[in-house]
């Protein structure tokens, strides 16, 4: 048998187990934690892309669609009207579709939903998208 200089060093494994145990959950967490994350992440972001894409193109659906109707119209309220629609085409065109980290998507949003409430207004129509999507018959599929 060794003779061991120092006695701690032999028990030295035992006591430290429990810090070792610690240090090796903790990182194990931690790692797990951020796979979690990163895949909870993708998720809520993928569900309001979804919800942010699905808005715009109401938008420019509405848009496109009073556009046709007041094309033709040679009233000077329905040329202020397709003037307006035009700007709502317009911002829509250059929303940002390809950058999922835009610094300022927000902004952009907020100058869409501005917009379509500035066009229904000099439509006389209602400004609440939920109606539009909900449709006027109440069915569901």
């Amino acid at each position: 048998m060794a003779f061991v200089s120092n006695g701690d060093d032999l028990f030295d494994p035992i006591v430290m187990a429990d810090n070792r145990f610690h240090v090796e959950g903790y990182q194990e967490g931690f790692e797990e934690g951020t796979r979690q994350g990163t895949i909870e992440g993708r998720n809520h972001g993928r569900l309001h892309g979804a919800k942010l894409s699905a808005e715009v193109s109401f938008y420019n659906g509405f848009a496109l669609a009073w556009k046709c109707l007041l094309e033709n119209n040679s009233d000077v309220k329905a040329r202020k009207r397709l003037k307006a629609m035009e700007s709502l085409i317009g911002v829509i065109k250059n929303f940002p579709y390809e950058d999922p980290q835009y610094e300022k998507l927000q902004e952009d949003m907020e100058r869409v939903r501005a917009k379509f409430r500035q066009v229904c207004s000099l439509l006389n129509v209602s400004t609440d998208f939920r109606e539009y999507v909900r449709g006027s018959t109440g069915m569901s599929f």
